[in-house]
């Protein structure tokens, strides 16, 4: 599938110059899928999307607000997939989704990890899982399910997405800065492989965000029982 998308990718390269904002279309339009139900890796939209930043004047013709620029439509696309998730089954019910989610792409072990991590962190899993592999999509299912609060779900659904997409460009853009040869599946595969050999650096970084947020948490109620 990988190499399907990247040749298309490809095919789309051609209008970077012409027409700037069909890649912004694209963005907006992938990454809403991929964070969707439906299967689709982040990888194969956003390292390339960063890549195309470095290499063409896109939209402004000033590369890091161009970056921005990308990260920006990214993330909005993945609010919008997360929003799909959210209320759809909010709409629709735990019964239904165990019932035909596998004709979905939902398999009922996935959507029951899913719901007992949910249960287990609450808000701090929507921002955690969205930089962890296999479950990022399908963790706004759960907060749908239990009607979580949609402030509290936007902000920190957008505050990992955002991280996320910022992470994958950024990857892309170091890419186009480093070579000109590559291919977009050579791309798009070794942008997966260095940020697999850093991941630690993520896990860490979100060690540090969860251990703060707990302790301001913590810190509030305290306060709160106090008055």
């Amino acid at each position: 599938m990988t190499e399907i998308i990247a040749s298309h990718i490809e095919a789309y390269a051609k209008y970077a110059e012409t027409a700037p904002w069909m890649i912004l279309f694209f963005i907006l339009l992938f990454m809403t899928i991929e964070s969707s139900f439906i299967p689709f890796p982040s990888e194969v939209v956003m390292i390339p999307a960063g890549f195309l930043v470095y290499r063409y004047s896109l939209f402004t013709g000033i590369h890091w607000l161009d970056l921005l620029i990308a990260i920006f439509t990214g993330l909005v696309g993945s609010m919008l997939g997360a929003y799909v998730n959210y209320y759809l089954s909010s709409w629709i019910g735990r019964p239904f989704l165990h019932k035909y989610g596998k004709y979905f792409f939902l398999k009922e072990e996935a959507l029951d990890r899913a719901e007992e991590i949910f249960r287990k962190y609450g808000d701090l899993a929507t921002f955690v899982c969205r930089l962890l592999p296999a479950i990022r999509q399908l963790i706004s299912i759960p907060a749908g399910l239990s009607k979580m609060n949609i402030w509290r779900f936007s902000f920190f659904t957008a505050l990992g997405a955002g991280i996320w997409s910022a992470i994958l460009a950024a990857v892309g853009y170091y890419f186009g800065h480093l070579t000109g040869n590559m291919t977009y599946l050579q791309m798009i595969e070794k942008g997966k492989l260095l940020i697999s050999d850093h991941y630690i650096w993520i896990l860490l970084g979100l060690a540090v965000f969860v251990a703060a947020y707990l302790y301001i948490h913590k810190k509030i109620m305290k306060q709160e029982n106090k008055a």
